[in-house]
């Protein structure tokens, strides 16, 4: 069966080329369509049989087939188990109707329409023991208002939890294969790694931990992208359909294979509801409640402004000399983080940063007409961006459409993208001594009052500071972010806000969490 296996895994590989030649980049993006290579399907297809009793005949189901990828991976890798009904559902025909040719004289039954809108069998005995499946990876803004309240009043019916709107296809995938499963039946969905970390995730989550029994969840290396069109970072989500005992320990693993992972780690129900982000598994320890600082009661962490055009708001020095702007409406702006190499960056005396690279930001609230009257210069090139610059949303959405929002120098900084293997060192914390304002490329960490009133008195603390946020592990700060294929991390303000700061509360000589708070309100009621 094997060779065979494999000259149909040949003509179907040709197929799929073919098929996606004839489809843009930007249409498969919006349809979500992400083949499974041929190694991966053929390793998750291998695992999950492992999942099943020997010999028992597989009743095979993909809700999202494409060409048939696994199905293809099941031929090859059956060893033993009869297959003795397979069925897969294809919304789109482009590739369903020639995969439908591909496979004529096999078990493949392939439905030609939206899996969503399909009803499952009434009898335990038609539903599948082994459901594989790569659902569509389409965002929610690319899903109807319609269709995403229809979703979720499926997926509270059939697998008691109403999604998010903000939850891509893939969840409600899962959500409504609930009922099509056999009792005791598996499940494997290679789907994007995100929702373990992200607000929207949380109710597939609950699902997993309550409505059946999850039994592994394996990580690839964010390195090593799946899908050579995709930026996700995958993981394939095992559960077996039933509710879990009291007792029961998920299996997390990552990196390797499914069936040879790189390191692995059995973490109980309990301990997985009170966790927030599940990627810290299988590297971190449970987390655990945090009592004392974080770096939120700190800082006030809000991300770089966002000009609407930087290619037409933010201009270098000589630009500006050569157009004649006013000064006081060019406010210095860090450059982008590869063009920030130094840890520490100087101002001179107008506090420009002195950086190889100066740029400004053109920054002016006034009306147009005060402008077209007074500052003749900054008119002339404010009218270049009328036509191409003023209608995009962020402009058009402003009081004036050239007006930028109040985001005055940070005397910290935070690049808010990093690599995994970068020297250690994800996500870099700068020392802003300048006047310089940043873009959306950077977190800006504004001290709250009471760190703000110890670094007034002490202005050497600053330093200090500074050189404790270098020092947060590369672990506390990747736990808290989010990963994408490829292995890059981001920190949004919230997840660097989550991070324990007590080191750094004690550099400030602030007391204990608890205390520092009975004294604010101490005083904040001897002030009123």
């Amino acid at each position: 069966m094997t060779a065979n296996a494999d000259r149909l895994e040949e003509d179907r590989l040709a197929l799929q080329a073919e098929l996606d030649g004839l489809k843009t980049q930007p249409e498969r993006n919006r349809l979500g369509q992400f083949a499974t290579p041929t190694l991966l399907a053929r390793d998750i297809l291998a695992y999950g049989l492992s999942l099943l009793p020997k010999h028992e005949p597989v009743r095979f189901m993909d809700p999202a087939i494409g060409t048939g990828s696994f199905y293809s991976a099941l031929l090859a890798c059956a060893n033993g188990h009869k297959v003795a009904a397979a069925r897969g559902f294809e919304i789109d025909p482009h590739y369903g109707e020639p995969a439908r040719k591909l496979w004529e004289g096999t078990p493949l039954q392939i439905t030609m329409g939206d899996f969503t809108r399909q009803d499952p069998p009434a009898q335990d005995a038609e539903k599948p023991n082994l459901l594989i499946c790569n659902p569509p990876y389409v965002r929610h803004h690319h899903l109807a208002g319609e269709d995403k309240l229809r979703l979720q009043a499926l997926g509270q019916e059939r697998a008691h939890i109403r999604l998010s709107g903000l939850a891509g296809l893939y969840c409600h995938f899962m959500a409504l294969s609930h009922t099509w499963m056999a009792p005791n039946g598996v499940a494997g969905w290679l789907i994007p790694s995100e929702f373990m970390d992200v607000n929207y995730g949380r109710k597939l989550k609950q699902y997993l931990l309550r409505e059946v029994t999850l039994l592994h969840i394996h990580r690839f290396d964010p390195n090593d992208v799946q899908f050579n069109d995709a930026l996700v970072s995958s993981a394939v989500v095992w559960f077996r359909q039933g509710k879990p005992a009291p007792d029961h320990q998920v299996m997390f693993s990552y990196g390797g294979t499914l069936q040879a992972p790189t390191t692995v780690k059995h973490v109980g129900l309990q301990d997985l509801e009170k966790t927030e982000k599940w990627t810290r598994f299988p590297r971190s320890e449970v987390e655990v409640d945090h009592e004392g600082y974080r770096l939120g009661d700190l800082f006030a962490i809000k991300r770089g402004l966002a000009t609407g055009d930087n290619g037409f708001f933010i201009i270098d020095e000589a630009k500006a000399k050569e157009l004649q702007l006013p000064p006081q409406f060019l406010q210095p702006v860090l450059p982008s983080t590869r063009h920030v190499k130094a840890e520490e960056i100087k101002g001179d005396a107008q506090g420009v940063p002195l950086l190889d690279k100066r740029l400004f930001l053109i920054n002016c609230n006034l009306p147009e007409e005060v402008v077209q009257r007074d500052y003749p210069a900054l008119w002339s090139y404010l009218k270049t961006g009328i036509e191409h610059v003023a209608p995009r949303y962020l402009c058009r959405s402003r009081k004036v459409w050239y007006g930028q929002e109040d985001r005055p120098a940070a005397p910290i900084v935070c690049t808010y993208l990093g690599r995994s293997d970068h020297a250690g060192r994800p996500f870099r914390f700068i020392l802003n001594e300048s006047k310089a304002t940043a873009t959306n490329v950077f977190l800006m960490l504004y001290p709250k009052p009471r760190l703000a009133e110890r670094l007034a008195g002490h202005p050497e603390m600053l330093r200090a500071v500074w050189r404790a946020l270098n020092a947060i592990k590369a672990e506390s700060l990747l736990g808290s972010g989010r990963v994408y294929g490829g292995g890059l991390h981001k920190l949004e303000p919230k997840e660097l806000a989550s991070v324990p700061a007590d080191d750094i509360a004690e550099i400030a000589g602030l007391r204990k969490k608890d205390q520092d708070a009975q004294l604010a309100l101490l005083e904040e009621a001897l002030a009123t």
